[in-house]
């Protein structure tokens, strides 16, 4: 793989906590990386919160916290568009003191870098995590009927407006129905579970109180209502009835009332059955997902794919997904049990796979055969590659 062998930089414009071990910043690591390793230097302007990632050649640009936040919730918050707000006037200083080969905005980020780099020769590459009208489309305000409008309307300028997109696997569909024509490519990002051991493994299930023998469902992931843990935790009952040794193992939880409010939700004489987590070290996730005899996504909304799917697919255990077309966006029958998006369904094809464990090994081999195969680190790296140096021949051909 040809590597670049002089220095260009990019702006990245991360309006997210970076990094913190959550879907967006997870993703975007793995961008950065493949940046540094195809010898770009690259600024990356981003949230107060987070920690910095030390990479060669890269530098941080964080915005200022005068109201001294500590945490920035997923989602739509009026502390992130407080944040937002410094960004975007750090952008253009960032612009009047460097020389960008391009700079990649993500999501709401987008906006502000069409407008800044208009006319400075600086192509945008626009990096669509998720579909902002479809992200506010729970808001009270926001998504009303004229907002979701006005909503597509400004998504679909932004498609148009930018050099390049880039969006979350799942989100192709929505990009070409939004702005026809437009080029953009999906991630496919790559999963480097490290290996756990046997030990690690009983050490976590002795630490969590998990008898030995018993078949362990897991779910890992935010506790926001658009991923369907609500749709699990009802089909939990149903589930034990079929299985009555199984555990649940619900991690990700990232505020105590989401963790208070799922145990309410639970029967009291279940809730000795489910451990329920706050969010854990990504380094710790590989414990989790090697702890499991089933994984679980009972996503509902979005078309985005979760990006924990593809450390599911990497670990080698079977998956029971909701048929969603964020999931069909690259698990299919051969390797992902999928099933309507309702608690009995979902309950239905958790014990089915707990029950049939020759069919839940077919399943978990084909889709860990997949990732290995098309979401293989070289393989991302080579697609970021691909990608700016098509924003970069565009550029030149504008002879900007």
């Amino acid at each position: 793989m040809p590597i670049v062998s002089h220095k260009r930089r990019v702006l990245l414009m991360a309006p997210q906590p970076f990094y913190e071990d959550r879907g967006t910043p997870i993703a975007l690591r793995h961008v950065l990386r493949a940046l540094v390793e195809l010898g770009h230097e690259v600024d990356v302007l981003t949230f107060p919160v987070g920690r910095s990632l030390e990479l060669p050649g890269v530098r941080y640009f964080r915005a200022p916290n005068p109201l001294r936040f500590r945490s920035i919730p997923v989602g739509f918050s009026l502390r992130k568009v407080f944040l937002d707000l410094f960004l975007w006037w750090m952008l253009r200083d960032c612009l009047k003191r460097n020389r960008y080969l391009c700079v990649q905005a993500v999501e709401e980020a987008g906006f502000a870098a069409v407008a800044a780099c208009r006319g400075r020769g600086v192509p945008v590459v626009y990096d669509m995590q998720s579909s902002l009208p479809e992200q506010l489309a729970p808001h009270p305000v926001f998504g009303t009927t004229p907002f979701q409008a006005l909503g597509r309307r400004l998504e679909s300028w932004l498609l148009r407006s930018a050099d390049f997109v880039v969006c979350s696997a799942g989100l192709g569909d929505r990009i070409r129905a939004a702005a026809p024509g437009v080029a953009f490519r999906e991630w496919r990002f790559p999963s480097e579970l490290p290996p756990v051991s046997r030990e690690q493994v009983a050490a976590l299930r002795a630490e969590l109180g998990v008898p030995d023998g018993a078949p362990v469902v897991v779910y890992s992931g935010t506790f926001e209502a658009y991923q369907g843990l609500p749709l699990l935790i009802e089909a939990v009952p149903r589930i034990a009835r079929e299985v009555p040794e199984v555990v649940f193992v619900l991690v990700g939880a990232a505020r105590t009332h989401e963790l208070d409010a799922a145990r309410r939700a639970l029967p009291a004489d279940l809730q000795p059955r489910v451990r329920l987590l706050p969010r854990q070290e990504r380094s710790a996730v590989p414990r989790y997902l090697e702890l499991a005899d089933v994984l679980v996504s009972p996503r509902t909304q979005g078309a985005n794919l979760p990006l924990k799917v593809f450390d599911y697919m990497a670990a080698g255990k079977p998956i029971v997904a909701t048929d969603i077309p964020a999931h069909r966006a690259v698990l299919d029958t051969s390797r992902a049990l999928l099933v309507e998006a309702g608690a009995e369904p979902l309950a239905d094809g958790i014990a089915a796979l707990l029950h049939d464990r020759a069919r839940g090994r077919e399943l978990a081999e084909a889709a860990r055969e997949f990732v290995q195969g098309e979401n293989a680190w070289g393989r991302f790296v080579e697609s970021v590659r691909e990608i700016f140096e098509d924003v970069a021949a565009r550029a030149e051909a504008r002879g900007d």
